[in-house]
This record gives C-alpha cells, structure tokens and sequence, in this order.
C-alpha cells in the first residue's frame, strides 16, 4: 500500500484557432483531503492516508507515516509478546535499533515513542543478556568498593561514550560509571536516575559493562543507606499501619462507581500557581 495517487475524474478542454487547448483536471480529493494523514496512534488509516516503506528485521512494510515503531509494526501483523509495557516511554521494554537509508549510523530509541521516517531499518532488542550479580541488599556494606567487587568489569571501560550516545533517554551513561570508579555513590545514583533499565547502552559497550545492572545497585544502595531518611514519610507510615485510613478506604470501596467518578470531580484541587508547600485543603483529617 504506497502513496496514493491523485486522479481527474474527468477533463475539460477548450478548443481555440490555434488548435492549442486548456486542460483542467478536476480532482477527486480536496486540498484538506489531499494532506491527510494517520495521526497520533491511530492504527486505521483515514482516506487519503499517505504510506511509507520501513523495513522491519529486513523486510519491506508500508506503514501510516505518523505512527510510532510500536503502533507501525502492529498495524502491519506484529504481535506484541514481549517487547511491550507501558506503551509511555518509562518501563524500558521496547528498545529499537534503527538506521535510515544511505547512513552507516546506528539510531536508538523506544518503539513506543519514535515515530517511523521513511525507509527506517529497524530491529528491536526486547532483552539484552547482559551480567546481573547475584546479592542481598540487606547484607550489602554500603561502600563503593561493594559494587566494584560484585562488577569488577566496571573497569574494563575505555571511556569512548558509545553508552551514552545509545541512551533513548539523555542519561549521561559515562558519567556515572566514571564517578562510581571514583567511589561516589550518591553522584551516580542521581545521574542515573532516569534509567529504563532498557540495556542499549550495555549492547553498544566495548568492554561489555552490564551498566544498567551498575546503576540500579548504586541507587538500591544510596536509597537504603545513605540517602537521609525523610521524617515526614516516617510519620505518614506509622499513621498507615495505625489504622487511621481503614475506615476511609473501606467506605470508598463500598461506593458505586458513579458516586466515585463524582467525588473526584468535585474534590478540593491545590491551585496551579501555589507555591511549594504552602497550600493545605480544607478539610485535614486525613493530612
């Protein structure tokens, strides 16, 4: 299924002495009709939709030109058994690598966030093997030189960023493996702190680092033993286990569901320009 082309319905010719002519071709499709296009994630095409050609693991697929990879390759019979999550950008389940016509650069991004250019090489990695060590985090000794002995390989990086350039989501990859190898814990969990877990960068390393595997022992360490401990969650967590929302929670599982979509509707809202922390609602029994 290609472009589709634009067809006079008819011709309309006037003669003239000269035996020259005036041709106008009357189409078929508006001007409006003429641009259409399959927007958003709309898997049925509109009439009038343009097409174009991907090739998905090698083979050839007209696809609508504004789908993600994700919607692309399901509009033309993919099923989705693994290598789909969330479908937003954050479980880190879709990771594709793509190369457009005429490059040698290798691309990467989530196929359910890039949208599908014309003629696109594609193929996804739904999982990467990469090394995961084996450990209890309760039995952890919370030093840098912990992770280093559970990934010694962290120092087989050369420092040539080909992680960082794979990261579908900006992560400074190389950095936080450098500040680990310099024992800063802290530094690397924040830098890392947006991963996926997705493992692009561990399929493009030259000294084959699990570094996503490295960045989720460093936070795991950083949240349960270095991290200062936030007086207000303690509070909210002993307020749970107290009892003090079990009546409430029980009375909104007993309401129909109508009553339920009413009470969010008219619930009490914090204004959009409030400043941090200094609204409070009206009614604080259960603040």
């Amino acid at each position: 299924m290609g472009r589709r082309p634009l067809r006079p319905t008819g011709l309309l010719h006037e003669g003239g002495p000269s035996g020259t002519g005036r041709i106008e071709e009357i189409r078929t499709m508006s001007e409006a009709q003429q641009h259409q296009v399959a927007t958003g994630d709309r898997a049925i095409l509109p009439e009038g939709a343009r097409t174009i050609p991907i090739f998905v693991m090698g083979k050839r697929y007209e696809v609508p030109e504004t789908l993600t990879i994700m919607k692309a390759m399901e509009y033309v019979g993919f099923k989705f058994l693994r290598g789909c999550g969330c479908r937003g950008g954050i479980c880190g389940a879709c990771p594709t690598v793509y190369r457009k016509e005429g490059e040698y650069k290798l691309r990467f991004g989530l196929a359910c966030q890039t949208v599908v250019e014309p003629n696109m090489y594609l193929a996804q990695i739904p999982f990467y093997p990469a090394n995961r060590a084996p450990y209890k985090l309760e039995e952890l000794n919370p030093v840098a030189e912990t992770i280093h002995a559970l990934y010694p390989e962290i120092f087989r990086c050369v420092a040539c960023n080909s992680c960082t350039k794979s990261c579908p989501m900006g992560v400074n990859v190389l950095d936080y493996i450098s500040a680990l190898k310099q024992g800063d814990i802290e530094r690397a969990a924040h830098l890392s702190f947006d991963c996926i877990q997705c493992g692009l960068c561990a399929s493009r390393c030259m000294g084959e680092l699990p570094q996503y595997h490295i960045a989720q022992l460093a936070r795991r360490i950083f949240g349960k033993y270095i991290q200062a401990r936030a007086e207000h969650l303690r509070k909210r967590v002993e307020e749970i286990e107290s009892g003090k929302y079990d009546a409430m929670l029980e009375m909104l599982q007993k309401m129909p569901q109508s009553e339920l979509e009413e009470l969010y509707k008219n619930r009490e809202r914090e204004p959009d320009l409030a400043p941090p922390g200094t609204w409070r609602p009206q009614d604080t029994q259960y603040l």
